[in-house]
């Protein structure tokens, strides 16, 4: 049977809304003729998700992966109650349904899934291991990708754990490249993670030699390898929940100006301000993190008398994954720094 592409036919709760914004799904898996059958390797859990976990295990390992499963159980799907947000995963492709037998996807082919777990019906067997320092949990588990879903086939010149890492934050970098112009001034908040540091690589080719690219980061040792390896023209060091002192650094490392642009990649909460104060009016404030919160960016900007363009950090743009791994073939520091991060 064929019923809707977005998989609201999975939805148990609450009635008519799509996967995402359920509270439960149906994670049978005996899936419909327009859906894909997965074996899942592994779950990239987002950055702000994973780091809320973390502390509410104070970093047990047992507890965290009690918690996820407790999470998949109740909901039918990753997603984490307190951050709203999921990830995405890589695997095997089990089962293709008849309708879609006919496009680019056969049974063996691995693929990482470019829509969020927040979103994927998930049934975990076993969790054979978590991966504290990169986010990652290894599993025996099944997902289906619904017949909308976006999912790219493992490059052959990378391992799956280097493109995993990448693709797990591939709408940053894609819409860096969409938003930047040269000239610009860029300020990028959370620099030293996966999708900031992109963020840079990608800012430092579009703004060209008239441009500045101002990194932000909290330790000494981050800020050198980003200027060692080019990835912004100065590195400030703050607190991003302290907005005043990253306003005054921030405008200083740009010549007392504001920033034509912004892009938020921290995975705390209460970075809002800091993302808003330091950006001239007009500009552009883009979040991409999933620990921000709507409420506050947009009362916040209200308060100080803002008028700057918030974009949310949509995952998917046109070619994203194309132009994320396109950057680790490009850059070879780039490339070794995740290579020896996040695999």
């Amino acid at each position: 049977m064929k019923l809707c592409k977005f998989g609201t036919n999975r939805v148990i709760e609450p009635a008519g809304v799509l996967p995402q914004a359920a509270l439960k799904i149906d994670n049978n898996m005996e899936i419909y003729s327009n859906e894909i059958l997965i074996d899942v390797i592994s779950l990239n859990i987002d950055s702000a998700s994973f780091t809320q976990l973390k502390t509410e295990a104070d970093g047990d390992e047992g507890k965290i992966g009690a918690k996820i499963k407790e999470i998949v159980g109740e909901r039918g799907k990753m997603q984490n109650p307190v951050t709203g947000s999921g990830g995405m995963l890589i695997g095997k492709v089990a089962e293709v349904g008849a309708d879609l037998a006919d496009g680019d996807l056969k049974v063996g082919d691995k693929i990482a899934t470019l829509v969020s777990l927040s979103l994927t019906p998930l049934k975990i067997k076993e969790i054979k291991a978590i991966q504290m320092g990169i986010d990652r949990v290894d599993v025996d588990a099944q997902a289906i990708l619904f017949e909308s879903g976006i999912y790219a086939k493992l490059p052959e010149d990378m391992t799956e754990a280097l493109a995993l890492a990448a693709l797990d934050v591939a709408g940053a970098p894609a819409q860096t490249a969409k938003m930047v112009k040269p000239g610009d001034s860029v300020l990028v908040l959370g620099a030293s993670g996966k999708s900031g540091m992109m963020c840079c690589y990608e800012a430092m080719k579009r703004v060209g030699p008239t441009g500045n690219v101002v990194a932000m980061c909290r330790k000494e040792e981050d800020k050198k390898r980003i200027l060692e390896c080019g990835f912004a023209h100065q590195v400030i060091l703050s607190d991003v929940t302290n907005a005043l002192d990253v306003l005054e650094k921030a405008t200083a490392a740009n010549n007392g100006r504001e920033f034509d642009l912004s892009i938020n990649c921290v995975n705390i909460p209460n970075s809002e301000m800091a993302s808003i104060l330091p950006v001239r009016d007009g500009g552009i404030v883009y979040f991409f993190s999933m620990a921000v919160s709507f409420t506050k960016a947009a009362l916040g900007a209200e308060g100080v008398g803002k008028d700057v363009n918030m974009i949310i950090g949509n995952g998917y743009t046109k070619d994203h994954a194309e132009i994320t791994l396109h950057q680790l073939r490009e850059s070879p520091e780039l490339r070794q720094i995740f290579e020896e991060r996040y695999i």
